[in-house]
C-alpha cells in the first residue's frame, strides 16, 4: 500500500490532464441554456436544502454480477440517510440508454461511467468541459457521519489526471472503486503442469512455448479496452516514472526511444502467442468468451480486473471446484527489475447540465460513508478510503496485497486532448490494433507509424 500511495502522489505532480482511451463515443449535445445553478458555497460549504429526486445512472459491471442489490441498496440508504428520493438506471450498455435523452438536454444528476469504454462517453464530456466541478465535495461533511469526504479518502487519489483533467486544481472526477490490475490465471493448471509464474518476460517467451507444445495459448484478452491498464503497467515496468510521464502526455520523440521501442516489440511479439479466437470475441457482447478461455484451460493468462471474479462466478470450469483464480503483476522489462500493476479506478461524476447538482453532490458526498462501502464490499467493489483493506476477504486478500509483494503500482492515464477531425481516440490509435496484429492484419510498423503521427497531432491539441 506504500507503494501505491507513492506512486499516486507522484501522479498527482507529474501528470495534469485526463486520457481519452474509449472507442467511437456518443456525443452529447451541447445546451443551449446554462447548466442549473447551485446552492454550494465554493468553499466547501454545505448546501441549506438539497432538492430532489435525483437521477443516478451507474454502469451494471461485473460487481453488479456478484450482488445485484449492491446499487439499489445503496440507493436505499441514501434516501433514508438525507430524505432525497433517488431514481437509479442500472445497464450494461449505459452509453446506450442515457445517451439519447442527454443528447436532447435530459441529463442525469450523477452517473457512475469510468474512462477507457469502448464507446467513450466519459472522455468526450470531459473534451467538451460538460462536467461539473465537485472541488467543495472534497470539504463537504458526509451525510450520516461528522467526517469529510477528504479525511476519508485515502491520499492521494484526488489530485491525479483521472480527477483533474484540465490541470487547474480543481476536481471534476470523484474516485470511487479502485481495483489492482494484472494477468489472471488458473492457479491451479499451473500447479497441475509444475509451471511457475513467469517474472520476466523471456520466463514467459519460455512459458508461452511450453504451453503452445501442449496445445494451450499464452494469452487471451477480453476485448482491444483491457490493454489500457496493460500498456500502463508495461510502459512503466520498461522505463519507470519519468518515461510512463512522457508517454502519456505525448512527448515528442518518446516513441523513437529504446523504452518505447520495447513496448512495441512486447506487444507484438504477445499477439503471436495469443489465442487466434481472441478478436472475433473481442467486443462488448463476447468478450465473457475470451475469459471462458482461462477457465476452459485454452489459454493461461489474461489482463483483467478483481471484478472478474464475480463476473465469471456462474461460469463453468475445466477443473471444476480445483479452480482456482491467480493473479500477478505484468513480468518485470529485465532480470531483477520490479513487475508492475496499473490500480484501475472508476469515477462518479456530475453532468454540468444536471438539474439537481446540490443533491447530486450529497449523492457523491455519501460514497464514502462506511454504511455505502460496506454495501459495495458485498458486490468486491472497494473505495479508496482508509481502512478498507482491512475489511477485505477472499480473493480480494491476495488481489490488494499484489503492491505488498513487490509489484510497482501504477497510476494515470494519457492526457485528454481535443477533438479533431480524423484523429481517433487513445483506445482506437494505441489499442484497437491489437486485434489487426493478432490476426495479421495489421503489421507492427504500421501500428507504431500510426502511433507516432497520431500522438504529434495529441500533444498539440491537448486540453
Amino acid at each position: 500500500m506504500k507503494k501505491i500511495l507513492s506512486l499516486l502522489l507522484a501522479s498527482a505532480m507529474s501528470l495534469s490532464l485526463l486520457a481519452g482511451c474509449g472507442g467511437a463515443p456518443q456525443t452529447p449535445a451541447q445546451s443551449s441554456n446554462p447548466p442549473a445553478s447551485s446552492s454550494s458555497s465554493q468553499n466547501g460549504s454545505e448546501p441549506s436544502a438539497p432538492a430532489g429526486p435525483i437521477k443516478v445512472a451507474a454502469l451494471s459491471s461485473g460487481y453488479i454480477d456478484a450482488y445485484p442489490d449492491m446499487w439499489k441498496e445503496v440507493c436505499q440508504a441514501f434516501t433514508a440517510e438525507t430524505g432525497i428520493e433517488v431514481t437509479l438506471t442500472l445497464e450494461k450498455n449505459l452509453e446506450d440508454v442515457i445517451g439519447p435523452s442527454m443528447q436532447g438536454g435530459d441529463y442525469p444528476d450523477v452517473v457512475l461511467l469510468a474512462t477507457g469504454r469502448e464507446k467513450g462517453l466519459t472522455e468526450q464530456f470531459i473534451k467538451d468541459k460538460l462536467i461539473a466541478d465537485i472541488t467543495d465535495v472534497l470539504s463537504m461533511t458526509i451525510p450520516g457521519e461528522s467526517a469529510t469526504v477528504s479525511s476519508k479518502l485515502i491520499p492521494g487519489f484526488v489530485g491525479t489526471n483521472a480527477t483533474n483533467p484540465y490541470g487547474d486544481g480543481k476536481t471534476y472526477l470523484a474516485p470511487m472503486f479502485y481495483s489492482p490490475c494484472g494477468l489472471f490465471y488458473n492457479a491451479n493448471l499451473l500447479n497441475e503442469k509444475g509451471w511457475t509464474v513467469p517474472t520476466t518476460w523471456d520466463e514467459m517467451w519460455e512459458l508461452g512455448d511450453k504451453a503452445k507444445a501442449e496445445g494451450i495459448d499464452l494469452f487471451t484478452y477480453p476485448t482491444t479496452g483491457y490493454f489500457d491498464a496493460f500498456f500502463y503497467a508495461l510502459m512503466y515496468s520498461v522505463g519507470g516514472a519519468d518515461f510512463f510521464n512522457q508517454a502519456t502526455s505525448y512527448a515528442e520523440g518518446v516513441w523513437d526511444t529504446a523504452e518505447g521501442q520495447q513496448c512495441f516489440d512486447i506487444v507484438a511479439k504477445l499477439a503471436e502467442y495469443t489465442a487466434k479466437v481472441t478478436p472475433a470475441q473481442a467486443n462488448e457482447s463476447d468478450f465473457s468468451q475470451n475469459q471462458q478461455l482461462i477457465l476452459d484451460n485454452k489459454a493461461l493468462f489474461m489482463p483483467n480486473g478483481t471484478w472478474i471474479v464475480g463476473e465469471m462466478a456462474d461460469a463453468p470450469r475445466e477443473d471444476g471446484d480445483a479452480f482456482q483464480w491467480g493473479m500477478t503483476a505484468l513480468p518485470a522489462a529485465k532480470a531483477g527489475g520490479a513487475g508492475a500493476s496499473y490500480a484501475f479506478l472508476e469515477q462518479i461524476w456530475i453532468p454540468s447540465g444536471a438539474q439537481n447538482v446540490d443533491a447530486a453532490k450529497q449523492f457523491v458526498a455519501y460514497m464514502y460513508s462506511d454504511d455505502a462501502a460496506d454495501i459495495f464490499l458485498k458486490g468486491g467493489a472497494v473505495q479508496p478510503i482508509n481502512g478498507i483493506v482491512d475489511k477485505l476477504e477472499g480473493d480480494n486478500v491476495m488481489f490488494y496485497s499484489i503492491y505488498d509483494n513487490g509489484a510497482n503500482a501504477v497510476v494515470g492515464i494519457f492526457s485528454a486532448y481535443a477533438s479533431v477531425a480524423g484523429l481517433g481516440t487513445v483506445r482506437e490509435v494505441f489499442f484497437d490494433p491489437v486485434n489487426g496484429l493478432v490476426s495479421g492484419n495489421v503489421t507492427k510498423d504500421q501500428w507504431i507509424a500510426d502511433i507516432k503521427a497520431a500522438s504529434d497531432q495529441m500533444r498539440e491539441n491537448l486540453v
